[in-house]
Order: C-alpha cells, then sequence, then structure tokens
C-alpha cells in the first residue's frame, strides 16, 4: 500500500464533489486527502486526491473516476515530476517568553510564518510538502508536548514544468 495523487478536473456542479467522495465511501477506498477549487475556468473545479492503495485498487479508483459524467479529465500524478503542497496551522500554546523567542526562530529556520501571536500563545502557517508538514509536527510535539493545535488542508498539485518536482 502506497500514497498516491489523483487530479481531476470536473464540472462546478451540485453534489459532484458529493459524487466523488461517495465514489470512495461506497468501495472502502481509503480517501486521506481531497482539495477542491474553481480552476482558470470557473465552470470547472480542480480537484486534488490523496489515497492509500495497491496497484489494483488505485486502477480501479482512475476507471470509476473517468466513468463519471462530470468528470472531465483525470490525471495520475504516480511516477511524474509533480508539485503537492499542503497548508497547515500550527498553534502553540501555554508559551514562555522565552518560547515565544524560540518559536519565532524556528519559524525563519524551518520556512514557516508566525501569522498571529499574542502574550503566549503564536500561530504559525506553513505551506510546504505533506512530508515536511509531518516532519514539522513531530518537532513541534516533542518541542512543546501537549500544547500544539494542528489544523491541516489537503494538498493540491500540478505537474511540474521542468524534471524538478517536489
Amino acid at each position: 500500500m502506497e500514497k498516491r495523487w489523483i487530479s481531476l478536473l470536473a464540472e462546478n456542479e451540485v453534489g459532484v464533489l458529493a459524487g466523488i467522495t461517495g465514489l470512495f465511501s461506497g468501495k472502502s477506498y481509503n480517501l486521506n486527502s481531497l482539495t477542491a477549487g474553481p480552476s482558470e475556468d470557473p465552470s470547472i473545479y480542480r480537484v486534488t486526491i490523496g489515497l492509500t492503495g495497491d496497484d489494483r485498487t488505485f486502477e480501479q479508483i482512475k476507471k470509476q473516476l473517468n466513468r463519471s459524467v462530470e468528470v472531465i479529465k483525470v490525471m495520475d500524478f504516480t511516477g511524474i515530476p509533480v508539485h503537492l503542497k499542503e497548508l497547515m496551522f500550527l498553534r502553540v500554546s501555554g508559551c514562555s517568553q522565552q518560547d515565544m523567542t524560540e518559536l519565532f526562530r524556528l519559524s525563519q529556520v524551518l520556512g514557516t510564518l508566525v501569522i498571529d501571536y499574542g502574550p503566549s500563545a503564536a500561530l504559525l502557517q506553513s505551506v510546504q510538502t505533506e512530508r515536511k508538514n509531518d516532519d514539522l509536527v513531530s518537532l513541534f510535539q516533542s518541542l512543546f508536548p501537549g500544547r500544539i493545535e494542528i489544523v491541516r488542508g489537503g494538498s493540491v498539485g500540478t505537474e511540474a514544468i521542468s524534471l524538478r518536482g517536489e
């Protein structure tokens, strides 16, 4: 079982996203992440789906998505250079002045932004790969145990123009 990514273009109509997610729940597929938003054409949504499955299951999912009338195009991101980024907010509470200084330093080093803060809490924003965000969560859990809150959105992705994806 490995993590896979699919991007698709679908009609921007009521119920289309529910139909796509229904495909996953109806077949007991493991849907890890789903993000959707309007594309350059407001009548078309771009959907990025992260899932875990074996080759056979993955092929079934792609075929079923391709059969959907509302789905215009399905793109398999397996084995091609792509850019995938995930938005994550990380709140650290119960901070001393020393903790706050460390949070600002870490934010600079780790490529995050401190987007809000108060006397004893800070809110960081990270727009990085899912793996890098996983690493950030692990680090912050070890540095500030029991004091972090995490909000993660699904990854969005597009094919790389050059051979350098991330």
